[in-house]
């Protein structure tokens, strides 16, 4: 592909999300949250976007214990979470601070406050579940200082502004090119530093168990909590008939001193990834389950 065409498809994609970012905005957040769930229900009842990975994933973790009609109803519900979050994404940028202390209630917050009292930073560890990117940067409104570790759009213009959307939250950004130097640094400084450790992690992690099944999973979270003494806490949102939600901050876990490393890496990804799928049963459609999570396969 030539330069000056990469340039110009760059530019259009560009247009492309500044529009759906000011779409929402021509309505008052709580319609346009409502809105966008309509999108949710055109991708998987219409256009039926990765639908079969949906309710095959459905199926691996829940078999027999739920019907057909139970799992499309809880993938379709699912979508529409998804839209809806993606929806308030893009208005994080017109909500005060006080928009998201009342649109977010929280409870447990004092296993951070006291952890923060400790000396230590923390490793907020979520998933991709309910509006994830709203409640990472609603912790901000409660006067933690938050770094962002944010993966990298081909596309360095959408990239920018992807970030500069964060930013407006009072979120520092982590990129990926410096990740581990700057989740140290922002550790050390007594900071949170919200994780993903959800998704397939190929040949770079390791299989724990997720709904009975083997999956490969980042041990990231995990390190970074061995190697700083930091502590892993791991927090969950979950979306109300109104449209406001509840966010759950659950007690910390600790790398265990004196442990061998590795046996700790892996217990605390066990954990980690046990708690998720406690808050994902509870709540199945609050998860992205269009998400190919065991892809890869044991040997």
């Amino acid at each position: 592909m030539s330069l000056t065409w990469k340039r110009i498809r760059h530019r259009f994609e560009l247009a492309g999300v500044r529009f759906l970012i000011a779409l929402p905005r021509l309505l008052p957040f709580r319609w346009a949250v409502r809105a966008g769930g309509t999108f949710g229900l055109l991708a998987f009842d219409l256009f039926r976007i990765r639908r079969r990975v949906t309710l095959d994933n459905l199926d691996r973790a829940f078999g027999e214990t739920l019907s057909r009609r139970e799992k499309t109803r809880i993938g379709r519900r699912s979508y529409v979470n998804f839209a809806k979050s993606m929806v308030e994404f893009a208005s994080l940028g017109r909500l005060s601070k006080d928009d998201r202390r009342r649109i977010v209630r929280f409870e447990g917050l004092e296993h951070i406050r006291r952890a923060i009292e400790e000396g230590h930073g923390v490793i907020l560890l979520s998933g991709h579940f309910g509006s994830w990117e709203l409640l990472v940067t609603s912790f901000i409104v409660h006067d933690f200082e938050v770094d962002l570790l944010v993966g990298e759009q081909t596309n360095s213009l959408v990239n920018d502004t992807i970030n500069d959307i964060r930013r407006k939250t009072g979120a520092g950004i982590i990129e990926r090119g410096m990740a581990a130097r700057g989740v140290f640094e922002a550790l050390r400084e007594r900071r949170v530093v919200p994780l993903l450790a959800d998704q397939d992690a190929r040949k770079f992690g390791i299989f724990v168990d997720f709904f009975g099944t083997p999956a490969s999973t980042l041990t990231g979270p995990a390190q970074f909590a061995v190697r700083t003494g930091c502590p892993i806490v791991c927090s969950f949102i979950v979306r109300r008939a109104d449209e406001t939600h509840d966010a759950f901050v659950l007690p910390p876990l600790y790398a265990r001193a004196g442990a061998e490393r590795e046996a700790e890496i892996r217990r605390l990804t066990e954990e980690s990834t046990a708690i998720l799928e406690e808050y994902v049963r509870r709540h199945p459609d609050h998860y992205f389950w269009a998400h190919r999570r065991w892809k890869t396969k044991p040997r």
